[in-house]
């Protein structure tokens, strides 16, 4: 082990123990090393490769920089998971990995040094690029381990046919243009209409591929789409009223939510085609209640004291309540409609498939115990909140 390699070694132990002064005086040193890209980044290769075997995804892990760190470990991550997996063959990197990167924008931007690159691209001192790798590293050692949704980098395997009923890219992007319509207008009706157009695709789309699976099992054992799994960022401010609100929205569609509140995330399991339309649905939902709560003003008491944060934590917890209540009602009605039109009942097919999903939380979540978190409550809040549920476009057809 060479000097540093040895400034590594007691950066990360003084970072272990909490003691500042020892880590800025590590740090310092390394610095000043012209070998401290190679140490740091072969720590980075070791300590992101780590993380896959662990569970993490690269969202997850950009996520948690920027929640327990700063934005500038936000960056530094998305740069160094880049490095990690330029080494792997693109068929052997899942599909949903690539997408991930794509929407973190993260590639091997620099040539030569990346801590020189770092720091002319931020403006700092290469200690402060140093030290920002140092952290980002203590904190990925420390992460615990997570329930593979997929398969890590170097054990995918690249078929000829797509995913098992995995919603078209041209259906998404129609869906996502319907919801834009929805968010950006400023009329109820027009909201509806444009959120019901999209339900109605999307709600056809699973049953559809509910009745694909459904045959494909009949036919040979074992076959047809299974349950999967996606993390869901839930972010401060209010993390309970949005947990809350992606249970429900998950539960409308046959979807089931188990919430990491301390990491930041909920891990949502379900079939693909319902994944999509949860994940599309819930953002565009606290996009809408966001817009609603901006417009409420804010609030005081009759001393002239803030309540603001009162009521908006009720109003986003009734918010999430009435939703609840007007998707249930929802789901119900496209399942005879559409039960309707095919002349069979698809109660027990949909059945059977929250079944799945419900044996694939109890595989991968054994240990689960369910729990309900009490909040603060504001009457004007959720009278305001349940209001804003009954105008917000769900993408269901008005009834």
């Amino acid at each position: 082990m060479n000097e540093a390699d040895e400034l590594f070694s007691a950066a990360m132990d003084a970072l272990a123990r909490e003691d500042q002064a020892a880590f800025d005086s590590a740090a310092a040193f390394l610095a000043d090393r012209d070998d401290a890209d190679r140490v740091l980044m072969e720590a980075a290769t070791r300590a992101i490769s780590g993380v896959w075997r662990n569970g993490w995804q690269p969202a997850d892990v950009v996520r948690i920089a920027a929640r327990r760190l700063s934005d500038r470990h936000e960056r530094v991550a998305a740069d160094l998971i880049a490095w990690e997996l330029r080494a792997y063959a693109r068929a052997t990197v899942d599909e949903r990995w690539r997408d991930q990167l794509a929407g973190l924008a993260a590639t091997v931007w620099w040539k030569g040094g990346y801590l020189a690159a770092r720091q002319a691209r931020d403006g700092a001192g290469r200690l402060v690029s140093v030290s920002c790798v140092l952290e980002l590293l203590g904190l990925l050692t420390g992460l615990p381990r997570l329930e593979l949704l997929g398969p890590p980098p170097g054990d995918a395997r690249r078929t000829v046919t797509a995913r098992p009923h995995a919603v078209s890219e041209r259906t998404l992007t129609r869906v996502r243009g319907l919801l834009a319509k929805a968010e950006s207008t400023p009329y109820e009706a027009e909201a509806r209409t444009f959120t019901s157009a999209a339900q109605s695709l999307m709600a056809k789309y699973s049953i559809d591929a509910a009745m694909l699976d459904a045959a494909a099992l009949e036919a040979r054992p074992g076959g047809g789409a299974v349950p999967e799994g996606v993390r869901v960022g839930i972010d401060a401010p209010y993390e309970q009223p949005k947990a809350v609100l992606l249970d429900l929205v998950a539960e409308a569609n046959r979807c089931r939510v188990i919430w990491s509140r301390e990491l930041g995330f909920a891990t949502v399991l379900g079939f693909p085609a319902d994944l999509s339309w949860v994940e599309m649905l819930f953002t565009s939902l606290l996009v809408q209640a966001q817009t609603a709560l901006e417009n409420s003003g804010t609030k005081k008491h009759g001393a002239g004291r803030s309540r603001s944060k009162a009521f908006r934590q009720s109003f986003l917890s009734a918010f999430a309540s009435r939703i609840g209540e007007r998707l249930a009602e929802a789901t119900a009605a496209a399942v005879a409609q559409e039960s309707a039109g095919r002349g069979a009942d698809l109660v027990p097919v949909l059945a059977a498939r929250e079944q799945e999903v419900e044996q694939a939380v109890e595989r991968m979540f054994p240990n689960l115990v369910s729990h309900r978190t009490r909040t603060s409550w504001d009457r004007e809040g959720w009278a305001a909140g349940r209001t804003a549920a009954d105008q917000a476009g769900l993408g269901t057809r008005d009834r």
